[in-house]
């Protein structure tokens, strides 16, 4: 079995948690963040979550959403991004690397899909 195998930025789960909930609420507020690599496959899956649970309009996936987000980005999910990906089954988000050698760790573009 693999417990305790998440990624962990070397930072402690406080540290972790409001993190990925930063980088999720810019994605979903500007459609579009620069990030490393490692934060931008672990915010794809948190945003990829978050566009699911707005899907469905009703109190409870708000309620869950403005715990997961930041308000203002929860709003944005349920009233923006929820009617838009109505009929698509998943794949809300892509990561695409962008090539700098100087720089000393990789980064990415994250962004929803139109």
């Amino acid at each position: 079995m693999r417990h305790g195998k998440k990624k962990k930025f070397g930072k402690g789960m406080d540290h972790r948690r409001k993190l990925l909930r930063t980088l999720a609420s810019s994605a979903i507020l500007y459609e579009k963040i620069q990030t490393s690599y490692a934060n931008g496959r672990a915010a794809k899956a948190y945003v990829e979550k978050a566009i699911t649970i707005s899907k469905n309009n009703n109190l409870h996936s708000r309620r869950l959403l403005i715990s997961k987000l930041t308000p203002m980005a929860a709003k944005k999910a349920i009233e923006v991004l929820g009617p838009k990906y109505q009929e698509r089954k998943g794949g809300y988000t892509r990561l695409i690397k962008l090539n700098n050698p100087k720089a000393g760790a990789s980064k990415v573009v994250l962004e929803l899909v139109e």
